[in-house]
């Protein structure tokens, strides 16, 4: 339980809730699926494997670590953010992604190289070759808009663990004049709104699915193999 204070006053039935403290109870979400043993056994996957989850997945991901462990090497046992970009041992021959939805499944396999299978409701499915080719196409046209681009906008997120302020308020784009957008939730929905074909990222680096977007590290890197 967290206790924070109101910075104003404030009334509220009566009365007046000045530096009344807040209380916040955090409640854990998590998904409850019914494991079946036999089939989790019976999945076709190469001996020597991670297993990557998100948080409300845990206790399904420990369950199914515990079934393949039988027949299987597991080399590690990670959670998945959206912004994170987790490291696995090099014989790590593939990754079972624990979870709902491609997103993690499409950033892992393209940043770390290694076949990834997805297992939701008890069914697998690999990402193909040719949906981590997409990306990469997505990944050289934000590169390619970066380059060709005058005007570029740069984000910077307020959020902990993803604010790099310092860094992005001290970056010099040669020949390109910057146009500095901070806050909490970056939507690049709103992207149209401001005329700009090319955004510099330094907040979560999920973000650049969008084809306009390029990360500050791939700039920094240059072109890596899995870059563009």
């Amino acid at each position: 339980m967290v206790k924070t204070r109101i910075s104003h006053e404030h009334t509220f039935k009566g009365k007046n809730w000045k530096e009344e403290p807040i209380r916040f109870v955090f409640i854990p979400a998590k998904i409850k699926d019914e494991i079946d043993e036999k089939k989790i056994s019976s999945l076709k996957l190469p001996k020597t494997l991670a297993i990557a989850y998100s948080i409300q997945y845990k206790p399904i991901a420990e369950k199914i670590k515990e079934i393949l462990s039988k027949n299987h090497e597991i080399t590690s046992i990670i959670q998945v953010l959206g912004c994170s970009s987790p490291k696995f041992s090099k014989n790590t021959k593939a990754i079972l992604l624990v979870g709902s939805g491609r997103f993690h499944a499409f950033s892992l396999q393209f940043e770390t190289g290694i076949p990834v299978y997805i297992l939701e409701a008890d069914e697998l499915k690999k990402i193909s070759g040719e949906e981590v080719e997409s990306f990469r196409k997505k990944k050289t046209a934000s590169y390619l808009k970066f380059l060709n681009a005058d005007k570029v906008g740069v984000l910077i997120s307020t959020k902990p663990g993803q604010e790099n302020l310092k860094t992005a308020l001290s970056l010099k784009l040669k020949d390109k004049k910057q146009y500095f957008f901070l806050g909490n939730n970056i939507d690049t929905r709103e992207f149209e709104n401001f005329g700009l074909t090319s955004w510099v990222n330094t907040a979560c680096p999920r973000l650049d699915y969008d084809s306009s977007v390029i990360n500050l590290a791939n700039l920094n890197s240059g072109k890596s193999k899995n870059s563009f």
